[in-house]
């Protein structure tokens, strides 16, 4: 094995935060592998953003990081859905985070 990082291996950094959390472990690894696919678009995007494309192609690489990176749901829409879907428990628990801690 050698001593080089494969590309992908997440800082040390990033680690130590991930293990102070008390995260379920569900929730750990969509955090994990949401951060490797991250690294691997920002590879991708840098990659055709350096290459010899021309005016027309160029427009691809704009394109993919929001194609695959959509924005998340707003709180209000993510609340909105839930309450659609009959979900009251996830609906409460959004609505409680909305509110400030007075």
């Amino acid at each position: 094995m050698t001593d080089q990082q494969h590309p992908i291996t997440p800082p040390p950094e990033l680690v130590a935060q991930w293990a102070s959390k008390s995260f379920v472990t569900q929730h750990l690894c969509t955090q994990i592998a949401q951060w490797g696919a991250d690294q691997e678009l920002e590879a991708c995007v840098n990659w055709l953003e350096d290459a010899d494309l021309d005016d027309s192609q160029k427009v691809s690489w704009v394109n993919l990081r929001a194609a695959r990176r959509p924005k998340p749901p707003s709180l209000k829409e993510r609340i909105a859905a839930a309450i659609t879907e009959g979900d009251e428990r996830t609906a409460l628990l959004l609505l409680n985070e909305a509110l400030p801690n007075d």
